[in-house]
């Protein structure tokens, strides 16, 4: 009697999955096929020096963003000591706190980068528009 109600469940539980996956994916599964959903073809979008431009300040925003967070932080952090006595307490304390503060430091030097690098990118593709008008005006 355990061993057929066991079955029953079982047989239960997939019928309650396959009840809330779309009827395609349902008879994907039971073909036993790897299917990849069809999209549609999208154009590629090509980069400009306004779209790197503002992609530059958008990211330089969260890093300076990023970059306050990390002071406030620190900020809190040095002016509320640890108040224990076990030395295991505070080192983990010291560790967690440390932690805290290189992850938010690297986020914002990762934003950083990337509108250094975008700012660049949009630079380059300027000199190349301006190269490409004074090629074809000779």
């Amino acid at each position: 009697m355990g061993i057929g109600n066991s079955k029953n469940k079982s047989q239960l539980s997939i019928s309650n999955a396959q009840c809330l996956m779309p009827n395609a994916l349902i008879q994907n599964d039971m073909n036993n096929q790897n299917i990849t959903p069809q999209t549609d073809a999208k154009e590629q979008v090509t980069a400009s020096p306004l779209r790197c431009l503002t992609g530059a300040v958008i990211s330089g925003g969260m890093g300076f963003a990023a970059y306050s967070l990390m002071i406030a932080i620190a900020t809190n952090f040095a002016t509320k000591p640890i108040h224990s006595v076990n030395p295991l307490v505070i080192r983990i304390s010291s560790a967690v706190r440390t932690l805290v503060v290189g992850v938010v430091a690297l986020g914002s030097g990762i934003f950083g980068i990337v509108a250094i690098g975008l700012l660049a990118l949009g630079v380059q593709l300027l000199v190349q528009q301006l190269t490409k008008q004074k090629s074809s005006e000779n």
